[in-house]
């Protein structure tokens, strides 16, 4: 069934709550963050999580990153936190940062099918206020799998339109390759994809 979406502008007063009502009914919401517009839903949802991989087209073999507003909201989804992982975790969160950690076991197993998560805290002043009062959110790129990541909500509607239900406005946004994509389940530090970070600046920090 075609969803109607909803489109707030980011100033809109209502925007961070019609978001946590379409969320805790299952919905999809897009949204801004520092790296490009985000495709989420709630993270104990399966069925919206479902919802995700049939609206990008994406292959279930592809995990959903994870999006947190700070460190207190870590425990609902890792085991633990790798020394590694905490020193980057200092350096660059919030930030273009993407480290997989250890997952609890009683995620959805259609969240990710391995044994660690992809977690970011983004460094977007509306991204954060809402994670703030959702809690952590399933989160990934608003945009057809292989296909180019929209700048704009006219661009994710051209992809996505008849997907999601709501969507925050928060215009243009700069071109971007991404976060950078760092394993941490290991004693070092094992690059998964190069972003806007680079793997030689984040192995001369530790």
């Amino acid at each position: 069934m075609k969803r109607i979406p909803q489109i707030l502008p980011i100033s809109d007063l209502n925007a961070i709550i019609s978001a946590i009502e379409v969320l805790d009914q299952g919905g999809l919401v897009v949204f801004p963050t520092d790296t490009l517009y985000g495709l989420a839903c709630d993270y104990r949802n399966s069925v919206a999580i479902e919802a995700i991989y049939h609206a990008k087209g994406r292959s279930a073999t592809k995990a959903l990153p994870i999006l947190i507003s700070d460190l207190d909201q870590l425990p609902l989804i890792v085991q633990a936190i790798p020394t590694v992982a905490e020193n980057l975790m200092g350096c660059y969160w919030p930030g273009p940062l993407t480290l997989i950690l250890p997952k609890l076991d009683n995620l959805p197993n259609n969240l990710t099918p391995y044994p660690g998560i992809a977690v970011r805290m983004p460094a977007h002043p509306f991204a954060l206020a809402l994670l703030r009062s959702t809690g952590p959110l399933a989160v990934t790129s608003a945009n057809l799998s292989d296909q180019a990541n929209p700048l704009d909500i006219p661009g994710v509607l051209q992809q996505l339109d008849g997907t999601i239900d709501l969507l925050i406005d928060g215009g243009a946004l700069n071109p971007s390759p991404g976060s950078t994509i760092v394993d941490c389940l290991s004693g070092e530090p094992r690059l998964v994809r190069q972003g806007v970070i680079p793997f030689e600046e984040i192995t001369n920090r530790l």
